[in-house]
């Protein structure tokens, strides 16, 4: 059996020396696990393929950076729409952040959005550095990450005036009316662990009803740690957890399930 985690930030665990971030706060309080351990573990439990997700300009770099060792870990490079303010005035970052989508193992632009949970930055400023990165994207004909959170009304305008733009909507959260919207436009869904304990039933049955051919699996680690596990660290290796609560959740087999999402990220971000 074959697991991929799609969407995870273990290469920050590589570089905690250098880092001042949140992520690196959760890596800290777990004992600073090293970020290789981590994918041998992974690896234990089947997970044989990994994304690591770049935030900002710096953290791109470092997922770029990491991934180029590892023959089973690939990055891809993202300004998170949290971070959209530092940027959408910033030329020099913006063109340094640019010329990553050419470097090696560089297998998708995000995650990218817009995020109206939090008010980090402002919607005209989101907007803004989504349209750059999406730009980018189908410029180097690479899939997206996209981070979608109570702004899916302002989102789908933004997305369909563009031709072309493939990707997944990371960590999804949504009812099956973004589901059936996501679904329409050929959009990939991530899982994560927040399947294991959401308890609001609109979501369970969106999850529910996502057709396996368009599921793709992920941790978002070092967050999102799946039950039984909550209160520890997420690691890759958790793939496996979710993957089985899904597979129970829907009535599927676990392998037909494994194999068909890691084919599902096979064909998004060409890892094979």
């Amino acid at each position: 059996m074959q697991l991929t985690d799609t969407h995870c930030h273990i290469h920050e665990a590589a570089y905690l020396a250098s880092l001042d971030t949140e992520t690196k706060k959760k890596y800290v309080k777990a004992g600073e696990p090293s970020a290789d351990e981590m994918i041998l573990r992974a690896c234990a439990a089947d997970v044989t393929r990994l994304v690591c997700i770049g935030n900002t300009l710096e953290d791109s770099e470092l997922a770029v950076d990491f991934v180029q060792s590892r023959g089973n870990v690939w990055a891809s490079i993202g300004l998170h729409p949290h971070e959209a303010k530092g940027y959408v005035d910033n030329e020099q970052a913006l063109k340094r952040f640019a010329a990553l989508a050419k470097k090696p193992k560089v297998v998708a632009v995000g995650e990218c959005g817009l995020d109206y949970f939090y008010t980090h930055s402002l919607p005209a400023e989101q907007a803004a550095l989504l349209h750059f990165q999406i730009e980018l994207a189908l410029e180097h004909d690479l899939p997206m990450v996209f981070h979608v959170r109570d702004a899916f009304e302002d989102f789908w305008p933004i997305f369909d005036s563009y031709k072309g733009i493939r990707g997944v909507i990371h960590s999804f959260t949504a009812t099956r009316k973004e589901l059936d919207e996501a679904l329409e436009r050929n959009l990939y869904i991530g899982l994560n662990g927040i399947t294991t304990f959401t308890d609001r039933q609109q979501q369970i049955d969106a999850i529910k009803a996502v057709p396996l051919e368009k599921m793709v699996l992920e941790t978002d680690a070092p967050y999102l740690t799946p039950v039984p596990h909550r209160g520890s660290i997420c690691e890759p290796k958790h793939i496996r957890v979710t993957a089985e609560f899904l597979a129970e959740l829907r009535g599927e087999d676990l392998e037909l399930l494994a194999a068909q999402t890691t084919d599902n990220a096979v064909a998004l971000y060409g890892i094979g």
